[in-house]
């Protein structure tokens, strides 16, 4: 289906310009919040605190809509509104639906496309001082608020606890989106994806009335309100309601003891950077390399392997970076750590004929996991897009890459991130969460960067005609197949509504939720029945 542009006449109470939520937040609390409810009471006073407000005016105002990662797009709303409590936001989605102005919701701030950053926003709802991480003996699992960077609800619950879940490996990134959308990591092919460890969330969600209220779903199958827990495991974030928390708890953790509840990270990782210079990639290597890649990853990676912990990324820089680059790490404390991971590197550099470097290191895994290595510095104007491949690229594909990756003349910072995948991941039934890519074996971020707004149509255009290139067998895009297998919803890309860069014939949403999408479209309609929570890749109802 083709989304239509949204109603941008003036409106009363419950409208399409109602609320966009998509770098949402999780949480706890009563299943039912009441309407219109704010923080909780200030027992000396006998009054509720509101949510900080924050207008043009307000010296404030730069940072919180300069938090976005994509420079691209800035938000300009009339207010931005700090939340500490579920309460404050049921108070600011009901002030806002009664007033027909369209919300925004900030998390982490990672959203790679405008879907926050949306000129129709009105109010910002920042998540980021709702950032607690604790454990929950009521419910035997971890509470983490939907504000909560990925790095610090790592480091707590790994400091606390010694325990993690298999998140995302930028540290910056917030939880509200990243989970919502799916969530993968270093970690998933030893232990499954992050949503295979949510345990329940809560929502402020707005009835067909037009009253705001929060709700708690679980996992729980005989939870009446199943279907909306289901619907945050990869249905994306800002379709259903605002997640204000999460509870995390491992699928098979039995007992009360909070170090046996979520998985434990390995003491040490032993890491390799390998690094073949643009000057020496002739084309054959280039295609043998990333043929050895595919083949590797299609073979190693059902779960229960000696490999389950090694997590890779092939990052295919463009020529004016110097370098592609294969960036591994394994479980350290394994004996044979040192082995397998010379046997990878061995399998995927098999006859490329040019010399590259191997540096190796040993490193606590705490250390390792809270480094940022996405830091673009100055270069924060970007355009992205993903897939998820079932087999690597063909050999007419990787020759389409090096043709537009070898061009000395593009001076964008480009990189194409082939991301290990499967393993544990693959062993759940598509159907069991919202995320349905549960076949793939490596995950593709296409990706470039430049600092200059004067230039943003040539880079944007170059991301677009090398996607359309590499997927011009099924219509620019990647259509689930033998090979590909949909997109990331959390690599948002508005592109693929586009009929000019979609000449698929199959729709953006099916791309990104395959199978799954009638289902989510129900949860839409019973729990979002006005359409007040949408932006330009959320999930209709129709």
């Amino acid at each position: 289906m083709t989304r239509q542009p949204p109603d941008r006449r003036p409106t009363a109470g419950l409208t399409r310009r109602g609320l966009l939520g998509t770098a949402t937040a999780a949480g706890i609390g009563a299943a039912v919040l009441p309407t219109r409810a704010r923080a909780t009471e200030n027992t000396a006073t006998g009054t509720t605190p509101a949510a900080v407000t924050v207008d043009a005016s307000d010296p404030r105002y730069l940072d919180l809509t300069a938090r976005g990662y994509n420079a691209r797009f800035t938000a300009a709303p009339d207010s931005i509104r700090l939340v500490h409590t579920t309460a404050q936001v049921v108070s600011v989605v009901q002030e806002a639906v009664d007033a027909g102005s369209r919300i925004g919701v900030r998390g982490g701030g990672h959203c790679l496309d405008g879907l926050v950053d949306d000129p129709d926003v009105r109010i910002l709802v920042d998540m980021s001082e709702m950032d607690a991480v604790r454990h929950d003996p009521a419910r035997r699992a971890f509470l983490v608020e939907g504000g909560a960077t990925l790095g610090h609800v790592y480091r707590t619950l790994y400091l606390e606890w010694g325990v993690s879940l298999p998140g995302g490996t930028c540290p910056t990134v917030g939880v509200g989106g990243h989970v919502t959308g799916g969530g993968y990591g270093a970690m998933c092919r030893q232990y499954g994806a992050v949503v295979d460890h949510l345990y329940a969330v809560e929502v402020v969600v707005v009835e067909a009335s037009g009253t705001a209220r929060a709700v708690v779903a679980t996992r729980e199958a005989d939870d009446p309100h199943r279907d909306l827990w289901w619907a945050h495991t990869g249905g994306g974030g800002g379709t259903f309601g605002i997640v204000t928390r999460y509870w995390f708890r491992a699928p098979d953790a039995t007992g009360t003891d909070p170090a046996g509840l979520l998985p434990r990270p390995p003491k040490t990782l032993l890491k390799s950077t390998v690094a073949l210079k643009w000057s020496d990639l002739t084309e054959t290597a280039f295609t043998t390399l990333l043929a050895n890649h595919g083949t590797w990853h299609t073979r190693n990676s059902v779960a229960g392997s000696s490999y389950d912990s090694l997590h890779s990324v092939l990052i295919l820089y463009n020529r004016i970076q110097g370098s592609v680059v294969l960036n591994t790490q394994i479980d350290g404390t394994r004996s044979d750590a040192t082995a397998l991971l010379d046997a990878y590197v061995a399998a995927v550099t098999d006859g490329i004929g040019v010399p590259y470097t191997d540096t190796r290191s040993s490193w606590p895994w705490l250390k390792t996991t809270l480094k940022d290595p996405y830091d673009t510095g100055l270069y924060n104007r970007t355009k992205s897009k993903g897939a998820y491949l079932r087999r690597g690229w063909s050999p007419e594909q990787a020759t389409i890459l090096y043709g537009r990756l070898s061009d000395a003349a593009y001076d964008g910072h480009a990189g194409i991130l082939l991301y290990s995948y499967g393993g544990k991941v693959n062993t759940v039934p598509s159907t069991a969460t919202a995320l349905a890519q549960r076949d793939s074996v490596l995950k593709a971020n296409f990706t470039t960067y430049w600092p200059d707004p004067a230039q943003d149509d040539r880079h944007v255009a170059w991301m677009r005609a090398l996607y359309r290139d590499l997927y011009a067998d099924t219509g620019g895009v990647p259509v689930p197949n033998d090979t590909n297998d949909g997109s990331y919803i959390n690599y948002p890309d508005t592109d693929l509504t586009d009929p000019a860069w979609n000449t698929s014939g199959v729709p953006w949403d099916t791309l990104y939720f395959k199978g799954n999408l009638a289902r989510l479209r129900q949860v839409k309609a019973a729990w979002d029945p006005g359409d007040v929570f949408h932006h330009k890749l959320s999930v209709t109802a129709h």
